[in-house]
């Protein structure tokens, strides 16, 4: 695998979310007793995204502020107790003492009530396929005249999302020159798989991993794990889980003057997720990935990355990113880290 089948591949997967738009029918009132038509386009943070056919770009609504929300369109509906619920949205008459409750119904016969505060996230949902996408596109460069040093990079994420199960791909790619100097790359594509479990916030996992970093000399890491996880914390502030579970790794590596062992790694896989946020402003993305070896006693190896973004305008967003990766023993000869940081503009589609 190199690295212009790695960008093709990720571009495709997220150029075929682009979701299509629909009539602005839904309705919204807010508690100041304001009333819009609008098209609701999902929850995610706390903020309420919707759009109207008199304002160009997408409105972020505070969802503690709404009264009233009605929709035909199918949501995916999630709550702070990790539960899941598919269907269209209206709220219910209570007074003004209690909390707004919003009706999920599948069907005209069949519908749950859930307190609006519980709600903390709303994704559009349809049968078809390619409307149930959604994710971002980023890239950046930054360039230095006085070593004529470039360093390019790219990165996307895209998303599909059912009511019991979901995949997230992520692809990073960063490519670093100067003059004088052999041109660095490294590109990781990343898939993670999760359905979730009868016990609410658990989860079953499983990740496939492809890197390739000519700093540590990697020519192709392979990894493919599976595990438990939870959720710690889910609202419409934070969301952090952590999985458990074990990892089988292939690492090929450059040719080398040394003969090179240890290609082959059973081991354990933890992994943790974390974003924070902030209301229309900003957000923190981190993961961690620990795969402490079986096979090798005492050998560890980490894969962390960390993005924080803040919104420009409508789905324009700036980022700063940060990638490492360590092994504490690598081959006589080989880099046990590599670690760098890149900025740029990100682009979201869908839900993000």
């Amino acid at each position: 695998m190199n690295s212009r089948t790695l960008i093709v591949g990720s571009l495709l997967l997220s150029f075929a979310g682009h979701l299509l738009a629909r009539d602005k029918t839904d309705v919204l009132v807010m508690k100041n007793g304001d009333r819009m038509s609008c098209e609701v386009k999902g929850l995610e943070a706390g903020i309420l995204q919707v759009s109207f056919d008199y304002i160009d770009g997408t409105t972020l609504v505070d969802w503690s502020k709404v009264a009233r929300v009605e929709s035909k369109q199918l949501f995916l509906v999630k709550t702070e107790d990790g539960s899941v619920y598919t269907g269209t949205l209206s709220t219910l008459t209570t007074s003004s003492e209690r909390p707004v409750k919003i009706e999920v119904a599948e069907s005209p016969a069949q519908g749950i009530e859930i307190d609006q505060p519980q709600i903390i996230s709303l994704t559009p949902t349809s049968d078809n396929f390619w409307q149930r996408f959604n994710g971002e596109i980023s890239s950046g460069i930054t360039y230095s005249k006085g070593n004529q040093s470039t360093v390019y990079s790219l990165g996307s994420e895209t998303a599909y999302v059912r009511e019991r199960w979901g995949v997230r791909a992520n692809f990073d790619s960063n490519l670093s020159s100067s003059n004088g100097a052999t041109a660095s790359t490294r590109n990781e594509l990343t898939v993670i798989a999760t359905r979730l479990m009868p016990w609410k916030n658990w989860f079953y996992a499983s990740m496939t991993d492809f890197l390739q970093s000519s700093v540590q000399g990697i020519s192709l890491q392979s990894s493919l794990g599976g595990g438990v996880g939870r959720y710690l914390k889910n609202t419409n502030r934070a969301s952090i889980s952590l999985i458990g579970g074990g990892a089988w790794q292939n690492t090929n590596y450059q040719p080398s003057s040394a003969p090179v062992s240890g290609h082959n790694l059973a081991a354990g896989w933890v992994y943790a997720d974390a974003k924070l946020f902030k209301f229309s402003k900003t957000n923190l993305n981190l993961t961690a990935g620990l795969l402490p070896a079986i096979s090798d006693p005492g050998r560890i190896r980490l894969n962390a990355n960390a993005s924080y973004y803040v919104k420009l305008f409508s789905d324009l967003k700036w980022n700063i990113s940060f990638y490492a990766n360590w092994d504490n023993r690598p081959p006589t000869g080989f880099s046990s880290n590599d670690y760098g940081t890149s900025s740029g503009l990100s682009w979201t589609f869908g839900l993000r």
